[in-house]
């Protein structure tokens, strides 16, 4: 149990890492180790549930505990707003949002401030998390509506 336990903290102190603020290190942080958690809990007398519990909460720690000039793996993905890693969440949420009638502006891939409002409107509109923010869940959101 003790080798499992920090077999997922070290997984977690090498892979939290996503970003430059406290907020987007502990959140990718803990999403990472909860993903190695699952895997350590797989192997290991954990249940996969412990595992990626533990993970989570050590990655969290991890992230938020280190700084970028420790480790660094680059910006999270849902801070690229103007970056090709995001560009076709962004093309497929701002083409919807235009066959719905919202006005997010040119179908360019680029997250300005005219389609961060018309996803801020679609979001309030349906009853989801208001954040602005383009991302694949949002786009399929979108579609099913247009289904």
């Amino acid at each position: 149990m003790k080798s499992a336990v920090a077999a997922i903290a070290g997984a977690a102190i090498l892979l939290s890492a996503c970003g430059t603020t406290t907020g987007d290190r502990g959140l990718s942080g803990a999403g990472i180790g909860a993903g190695a958690g699952a895997v350590v809990g797989a192997v290991t007398g954990l249940s996969i549930l412990e595992g990626v519990a533990l993970g989570a909460v050590a990655g969290g720690l991890a992230g938020a505990l280190t700084d970028a000039d420790l480790i660094n793996l680059g910006d999270p993905i849902w801070a690229t707003n103007n970056r090709s890693a995001n560009n076709a969440a962004v093309i497929r949420v701002q083409a919807g949002l235009q066959d719905l009638g919202y006005s997010p502006g040119p179908i360019d891939g680029v997250q300005g401030s005219q389609t961060t409002s018309a996803i801020k409107a679609y979001q309030r509109d349906n009853g989801l998390l208001v954040d602005g923010r383009a991302s694949y869940e949002l786009a399929e959101h979108i579609d099913g509506k247009l289904s």
